[in-house]
């Protein structure tokens, strides 16, 4: 029995996803002003429709992102597609050749702080592993929309 109120008490909120999309090809795109301004502007208008962006690092080949949904008004695929098309949009007018995306995403639905904490972790430090910056600090192209859960993930 406590492991079903376990259960209810992680989905009584909204569910978190982390999420991860690849530029076509992992071409270097993504890490740029622009997109950075457009993903964050996206985010903001989520809500709008069920979706609230979190905490995410634009890498210069793909993104990762924490999103919370309301499954009722926005599934992860239509939310995915449409962080998709605003970059998309900002690369079409800089002149970027298409594509810019690899088709589908990989997503993991967080089930504890701790899952939580680790993938903010890897997330953080993925320009320091990547040879970027020396310290996850310099990296500019992140962004933090709303707090979500906010003993589990943020920056």
């Amino acid at each position: 029995m406590a492991r079903l109120k376990r259960l209810d008490e992680v989905f009584s909120d909204y569910p978190v996803y982390f999420v991860t999309a690849c530029a076509f090809e992992r071409r270097d795109l993504l890490a740029n002003d622009a997109v950075l301004r457009a993903v964050m502007e996206f985010g903001e208008r989520g809500p709008e429709c069920g979706a609230w962006l979190g905490s995410f690092v634009l890498m210069p080949d793909h993104l990762h992102a924490f999103v919370a949904l309301d499954a009722e008004h926005c599934r992860l695929s239509a939310w995915v597609s449409g962080v998709k098309a605003v970059a998309a949009r900002v690369l079409r007018a800089e002149g970027a050749a298409s594509p810019y995306w690899q088709k589908g995403f990989f997503d993991h639905v967080l089930r504890s702080g701790e899952s939580a904490s680790e993938k903010w972790e890897y997330v953080r430090n993925n320009p320091v592993r990547a040879g970027l910056v020396q310290r996850a600090e310099d990296w500019r192209f992140w962004g933090q929309v709303h707090l979500l859960r906010s003993d589990e993930v943020g920056m």
